[in-house]
């Protein structure tokens, strides 16, 4: 299969900030995806806070981190268009899709309509998303 791309899902466990896991895994995605790598991430448990919509830090927060949120705004621009949800993680926190970033992609074979990239997902599907994947990193 040489010459093939690998399936790369990053898995996303950890609320945003109090670790640098979230930050991390963000990261290492831009640089896959620079690499063209086929990257798709999943957000499971306290991870569905990193794409919470209006996340903000302050420099006397006690947090002691920046609000890199924003970034996740252009992964469309590195063809990371695949943001799995977990409807289970969200529920029981009392989050819903409206509660997470309106986060895009422009697609080329369809005239580059604006589509979106967040796709909430139950754990049955999921689970089925994962075992299609090459590579799973868990953050």
């Amino acid at each position: 299969m040489e010459g093939d791309v690998k399936k790369f899902m990053y898995l996303n466990r950890k609320a945003p900030y109090g670790t640098v896991y979230a930050l991390e895994s963000l990261e290492v995605v831009l640089i896959g995806a620079a690499f063209d790598q086929d990257v798709s991430l999943a957000f499971v448990d306290d991870g569905v806070y990193q794409l919470a919509n209006n996340q903000t830090t302050t420099p006397n927060d006690g947090i002691g981190m920046k609000n890199f949120s924003p970034t996740y705004k252009a992964l469309g621009d590195y063809d990371v268009t695949k943001l799995y949800v977990d409807q289970e993680s969200l529920e029981a926190r009392g989050l819903s899709v409206d509660d997470l970033m309106p986060l895009t992609y422009e697609d080329e074979d369809d005239d580059w309509a604006e589509k979106p990239s967040i796709r909430v997902v139950s754990r049955e599907e999921l689970t089925n998303i994962m075992d299609e994947q090459d590579v799973v990193l868990s953050f």
